[in-house]
């Protein structure tokens, strides 16, 4: 049987620099590495990978990727991001149709996510 450990998704990002330390300030990620088209970073368990991208043509940053960050006990990360100004107290959505409390942000690329608790 298969063990699945984490997911590391890759977002695009138009500043490697600029983007790093938004994930830093306003979700408490850590930096594990950087060079000037690349970087990772973490938070508990969760890794995701940011990539450079012109966005030119033939190197476009398309930007809209989703990410969907699950976790147990939702509201300890809700209220830090509040705190940080990450996000305003409206955008908790709880009790949802499909049985989640959750609350999403777009973060300097356009790229969303959403912080998930299945109820």
């Amino acid at each position: 049987m298969v063990e699945f450990l984490e997911i590391s998704p890759v977002l695009p990002s138009q500043d490697i620099d600029r983007d790093v330390k938004w994930y830093q300030e306003k979700l408490g990620f850590k930096l594990l590495h950087k060079d000037s088209k690349y970087a990772v970073i973490r938070r508990a368990n969760i890794c995701i990978h940011l990539q450079w991208h012109a966005d030119t043509e033939e190197d476009p940053l398309l930007g809209g990727s989703v990410i969907k960050i699950f976790v147990k006990n939702l509201m300890p990360i809700f209220e830090e991001l509040v705190e940080r100004k990450t996000i305003k107290k409206e955008k908790l959505r709880l009790n949802t149709a499909w049985k989640t409390n959750e609350f999403g942000l777009y973060d300097l690329n356009n790229n969303s996510i959403f912080f998930v608790e299945d109820i």
